[in-house]
Parts: structure tokens; C-alpha cells; sequence
């Protein structure tokens, strides 16, 4: 088995939300006032090999966006540590925490509000290779003409600012932005989720030809399972903070192990299925102000037992290269 190319290994954020002055004066007081954290990863495991797309999804507020970010270098962990090539980013040479940032690159949700509405797209495009010189500024326009082209962008149009192009193309541009510092791991983050449906087809298809062009490997988050099951290799559940159920993508699909899991897909619209009647998953993700005991999800469980409400379940393989963290797997938890 190959190194991993990024892993993180028992990573945590917590963000705390501090009291601020009438708070403070409350609890001088004597007031029950405490600062707020919230529990937006809790002690991941996660690896992706070179070549893979691994497709991150769950609810919204389920933590996705916050471990694609750390995985980024975008947030530090509150706790845990993150490899690159086996190497954890505290071991790191400057040199080789550079070419770590710039191998990892982050693809927007929003592309009205990722790009700089003030700079050209030839600047956005070409600021970052310039900067760490990729490429000279002789040499430059000719760079960002091939950027362009192969994000499926007209290069005469490289003149232009963000507003001047529709949604599908400034996406393209974010695309760009992440291509030009020739990155190998690419974290997408809800990358299509704000597009119209047509033009979400366009931008999967580019995803998938770029990782043939330039052997690209990526973190592809999102809530839409049906987009997952199209580009995704390996599939990974995470659900308030914690990862639940990871396997390859035909397996997780055809025979969920995680109740979350099978409640999730039960969710998902399909041609076969035209009579069924689609409902959300029963309740309400808890907060992660206060995430309950146990297994975080067994107040919406239907299969809770009473060791779900007291012992947090451990992700343990399951079957060869498939992953579940329930007790119903005969999991001993923590």
C-alpha cells in the first residue's frame, strides 16, 4: 500500500465563543455563564492515497466543510495532527511546509464570493504561481492563456472581472486559481453545490477530466449523495463531528452498514423508486454546543440500544476496506 498523500490522525476543532463584556460582568455576578464551544470535529481519522477521490458527505453542520479546511492548512486543529506524504506538518523544514501549502489547494462553495471582485481574472489566476515562482513575468500571460484552457475558459476573456461572468464560469476561474500552482490534492467543498443543475454536470465532468490530465487527487464534500456516487471512488460519512461509516463507493451504496448511512440514502430519489415516499432523516441533528454521549446519533436511531447512549462506538474495518462505527457491528466502544 502506498503512503497516504494527506492523513490526519485524531483531529479535533473546537471553537470557542468568548463571553464578552455583559457576559463577564454576569457571571461577577454570580450568574451560571460559561463560554461556548463548539464541537465541530471530534477525533478524526482520515487518509487519502495518491490518485483517489474520497467523497465527504453528511447533513449540514456535521463538520464536512471544518476537516476540508484543516486538511487545507486553511484552520489549525485544536487537537490531532495532519501528515503530508507521512510527514506531520510540526516536522516539517520550511521547505517542505511550502510545497505542502502549495500542493493542497481549497475549491470555494461560492464563486461570487471567493474571487476578488477588484483584480482581473489574469491577476487572480496568475498572483499565486508568480509569487512563488512557478513562472516569471515574461512568461506569464502565456501561463494563464493554458490555465484557462484547460478549465475550458476562452483565454481572450482573461481581461475581464468576476461579475463579468456567469456562475459556471466563475467557478471555472476558482478551478484555475487551484490549477495554477500545480497542485496534486484538491479539497472541493460544496464546489457545485451553488450552480444550476445543468451547469453542475459541466463542472463534475471537468473535475473528472482534470484528474486523468493532471493525476489529481481530491476531497470532493458535499450534502448531494447522488453527486458523490458519481465521482467518488471511496465514500466517507461524517455525522456531528465524527466519521461513522467509511467503504468503496458501489459497496456503501448497495449495502449501508451505519443506520445513518441507511437512513441518508433512503433519502436519495431514485427512477426506480418513483411511488416511494421521501422523508428526511427523523429529528433534528443535535447541537454541537452539546453533543449527547455515546453515539452521537442514537437519539435519532431506530436501532439504539442502551450501550449507544453510554459508550462511544469505534470506527473499526468491517469487511475489507469498508468501515463502520455502530454497536450493532458488535463494536465494544470506548
Amino acid at each position: 500500500m502506498s503512503v497516504p498523500l494527506i492523513e490526519v490522525r485524531g483531529v479535533t476543532k473546537h471553537f470557542v465563543k468568548r463571553l464578552d463584556l455583559a457576559g463577564k460582568i454576569a457571571r461577577r455576578l454570580g450568574a451560571d455563564v460559561d463560554e461556548e464551544v463548539v464541537h465541530a470535529v471530534d477525533a478524526v481519522d482520515l487518509a487519502v492515497r495518491p490518485g483517489e477521490v474520497v467523497g465527504l458527505a453528511g447533513e449540514s453542520g456535521c463538520g464536512k466543510s471544518t476537516l476540508g479546511r484543516m486538511m487545507a492548512g486553511i484552520l489549525p486543529p485544536t487537537d490531532g495532527e495532519i501528515l503530508f506524504e507521512g510527514i506531520a506538518a510540526s516536522e516539517m523544514s520550511g521547505a517542505q511546509r511550502r510545497a505542502a501549502t502549495l500542493a493542497v489547494q481549497m475549491i470555494f462553495q461560492d464563486p461570487f464570493a471567493s474571487l476578488n471582485p477588484r483584480l482581473r481574472v489574469e491577476q487572480i489566476i496568475g498572483e499565486a504561481p508568480l509569487v512563488h515562482g512557478l513562472v516569471d513575468r515574461g512568461g506569464l500571460s502565456d501561463y494563464v492563456d493554458d490555465i484557462m484552457r484547460n478549465v475550458r475558459l476562452d483565454p481572450a476573456l482573461k481581461r475581464r472581472y468576476p461579475h463579468q461572468f456567469s456562475g459556471g464560469q466563475r467557478q471555472r476561474i476558482g478551478i484555475a486559481r487551484a490549477l495554477a500552482v500545480r497542485p496534486r490534492f484538491l479539497v472541493c467543498d460544496e464546489a457545485i453545490a451553488s450552480l444550476d443543475v445543468s451547469i453542475q454536470a459541466q463542472v463534475l465532468n471537468l473535475f473528472m477530466d482534470l484528474r486523468e490530465e493532471f493525476d489529481l487527487t481530491y476531497l470532493f464534500i458535499s450534502h448531494d449523495l447522488s453527486v458523490v456516487e458519481h465521482i467518488a471512488d471511496r465514500v466517507v460519512i461524517m455525522y456531528l463531528g465524527r466519521i461513522v461509516e467509511s467503504a468503496p463507493t458501489e459497496q456503501l451504496f448497495s449495502a449501508p452498514r451505519h443506520p445513518y448511512t441507511q437512513a441518508l440514502l433512503a433519502d436519495v430519489p431514485r427512477l426506480d423508486q418513483r411511488k416511494h415516499d421521501f422523508s428526511p432523516v427523523a429529528g433534528e441533528i443535535p447541537s454541537p454546543l452539546d453533543p449527547p454521549p455515546g453515539c452521537h446519533f442514537h437519539p435519532r436511531c431506530p436501532h439504539a440500544m442502551p450501550i449507544c447512549r453510554t459508550q462511544q462506538p469505534v470506527l473499526r474495518e468491517i469487511a475489507p476496506g469498508a468501515f463502520s462505527a455502530c454497536h450493532l457491528d458488535g463494536n465494544s466502544g470506548t
